[in-house]
């Protein structure tokens, strides 16, 4: 039951009972509230400038770690560059040229992405910018690498070649220097032993003791071992390959050759004998090379057997114009 308050009234002098007056109780209540929700309200927009919720501290680390990592790739980038451009440049200016191919120009490298915008997903956020200089930057590096990947497998295939070239060049002297009586004949005009005339005489003659080996001069395979061609009697043709093809006659007339047609030779290894057969006076062995169908002087070729020395005797001999045995 509801306590009843009474009040004293002087005018009256006798006690009235208090009476309550529902609107204003309802006013104070309606003002204390209003006032509670603006002062809650104001402490929220106070703390939310003072202290971050979890939800945007946790955004902020997200996107403290996102800008960290961007600097990081741009600093990988950046090295990556410099490796690449490294190789680059020793490509076009070792490699390349070392093995006779053109350089790579620097627009064949460098070249960009035309026509359609390859980016256009990465626009419209906060850090579009920098996130498309990126991905340009490793799409760039991308093509340049693969570039350079075409560029070395083609220079690996140049410098297996090139290692095929050195071992099949006829490069040594056929008949070694401790067997040969002398040099009797280089390249060049000589006088023709049978009717005294003066006439150019392709190959080089060196004179030998009859049985004397003769070695091959590059790796090749033989072509030719027969005796079917006018004036050289017994002799053996090596193809080398690369257009190169050496030629050695006058071989022995008893089993002149130690090789047979179609069969590899490597540098080096015996191929026959000095003899005399065919249009000869004297037991010697007569070496031609041929480029391309042309017949070029030997003496070019002789880097891998003798000294600069013995070259320079040698190549002073062969200049004498004298009188050839063939």
């Amino acid at each position: 039951m509801a306590k009843v308050k009474y009040y004293y009234d002087q005018e009256t002098l006798s006690y009235q009972k208090v009476e309550r007056r529902k609107r204003k109780t309802l006013g104070k209540v309606t003002l204390f509230v209003f006032s509670s929700c603006l002062v809650g309200f104001l402490l929220y927009l106070y703390a939310g400038k003072v202290y971050d919720s979890p939800e945007l501290r946790s955004a902020k680390r997200d996107k403290q770690f996102v800008e960290m990592q961007m600097e990081s790739m741009e600093k990988e980038i950046d090295q990556l560059t410099a490796v690449i451009e490294e190789v680059e440049d020793r490509d076009n200016s070792i490699y390349r040229i070392y093995f006779d191919a053109n350089p790579i120009t620097e627009e064949q490298r460098q070249a960009g992405f035309g026509g359609v915008n390859r980016y256009r997903n990465y626009e419209g956020y906060s850090n579009s910018d920098k996130v498309i200089t990126l991905k340009e930057s490793i799409d760039k590096l991308k093509k340049r690498t693969a570039i350079q990947s075409k560029s070395l497998d083609e220079i690996a295939v140049l410098a297996k070649d090139q290692e095929k070239l050195l071992a099949s060049i006829p490069a040594i002297q056929p008949v070694r220097n401790q067997d040969l009586t002398r040099m009797a004949s280089g390249y060049g005009y000589r006088t023709d032993p049978f009717n005294k005339t003066r006439k150019f005489h392709y190959g080089m003659d060196f004179t030998s003791p009859r049985g004397t080996p003769v070695f091959a001069s590059g790796d090749g395979v033989v072509e030719r071992a027969d005796a079917n061609s006018a004036g050289y009697g017994n002799h053996v043709r090596i193809d080398h390959g690369f257009g190169y093809v050496s030629l050695y006659a006058h071989l022995r007339a008893r089993n002149p050759y130690n090789v047979r047609i179609g069969q590899k030779v490597k540098r080096g290894d015996i191929i026959g004998y000095v003899g005399s057969t065919g249009r000869s006076q004297a037991p010697h062995l007569h070496y031609e090379v041929f480029k391309d169908n042309e017949r070029i002087n030997p003496i070019n070729f002789y880097y891998g057997s003798l000294t600069p020395e013995e070259f320079n005797e040698l190549l002073k001999k062969s200049e004498q114009e004298n009188i050839s045995l063939d």
